[in-house]
């Protein structure tokens, strides 16, 4: 049983959401700012490792069962695989950048006349890093609550 102090469980969960919120909004503009995928998973993971670390395993509030942990890791992985494939065979590359061509937010017209390039789309790049982001989060917290499971596991044992 985890006897964590009252202080710690009251600040724990907007703290948590937090780094949630920060890390989702890291991964939908990584393609503009620093950051991206990686960076968003690692913050979203940490809000969730933080629960768990206050809270224990089976009380947190944010509980995330081992096939919805699967689930996620694997459509960030198919999604990532996907799109580079779909690269692959329109421009000929693995990963090669399809979306600016086809998903084009500022009008040709407008385009022509103010004689700038399209720099509103990023293409397939968005996409991207919310699969990478889903595989990072899924990835580091699954090892977290395996660990934080391996745990109340030797703990019951002692008993």
């Amino acid at each position: 049983m985890s006897q964590g102090s009252i202080i710690l469980k009251l600040i724990s969960l907007p703290i948590s959401i937090i780094l949630i919120c920060l890390g989702i909004m890291t991964i939908l503009g990584g393609h503009i700012t620093p950051g991206g995928g990686f960076q968003g998973g690692a913050m979203i993971a940490s809000g969730i490792i933080l629960s768990v670390l206050v809270y224990g395993i089976g009380n947190s509030p944010f509980e995330l069962s081992h096939t919805y942990i699967e689930v996620l890791e694997s459509v960030g992985a198919l999604g990532f695989v996907i799109f580079g494939l779909i690269g692959l065979f329109v421009g000929g590359f693995y990963l090669y950048n399809v979306g600016t061509d086809i998903l084009n937010v500022v009008p040709q017209t407008i385009q022509s006349v103010l004689h700038y390039p399209d720099v509103t789309n990023a293409g397939i790049i968005p996409y991207l890093n919310i699969f990478v982001g889903l595989k990072v989060f899924a990835g580091l917290s699954a090892i977290a609550i395996a660990f934080a499971g391996f745990k109340k596991y030797v703990e019951e044992e002692g008993e």
